[in-house]
C-alpha cells in the first residue's frame, strides 16, 4: 500500500509542479507524471535518509510537490542543453 500511496501522490504532485514550473514541456503530460512519481519517491527517500519520516512513511505532498519541481526544473534544463 505505501507503493501505491507515493505513486497517487507523486502523480498528484507532478500535475502541480507542472503548473508551478512554465515552459516548454517536450514530453507532455506523460513525462511531467513520470517526474512527479520521480519527485515523490526521491522525496520520501530523502526524507526517510534525513529523519524527516520513519520506515513506513512516505513523503508528504508538499515533500513530493518540490521533488517534483526540483526534477522537473532538471529535466528542462537537461533538456535545453540537448536541443542545442
Amino acid at each position: 500500500m505505501h507503493i501505491v500511496w507515493t505513486l497517487l501522490i507523486g502523480f498528484a504532485a507532478g500535475f502541480i509542479a507542472k503548473l508551478i514550473t512554465r515552459g516548454r514541456d517536450p514530453g507532455g503530460i506523460v513525462v511531467t507524471t513520470i517526474v512527479g512519481i520521480a519527485g515523490a519517491f526521491v522525496a520520501t527517500y530523502l526524507g526517510h535518509y534525513s529523519g524527516w519520516y520513519r520506515a513506513g512513511e512516505s513523503a508528504g505532498f508538499i515533500g513530493a510537490v518540490v521533488g517534483s519541481i526540483i526534477l522537473l526544473v532538471t529535466y528542462h534544463y537537461i533538456w535545453v542543453i540537448w536541443e542545442r
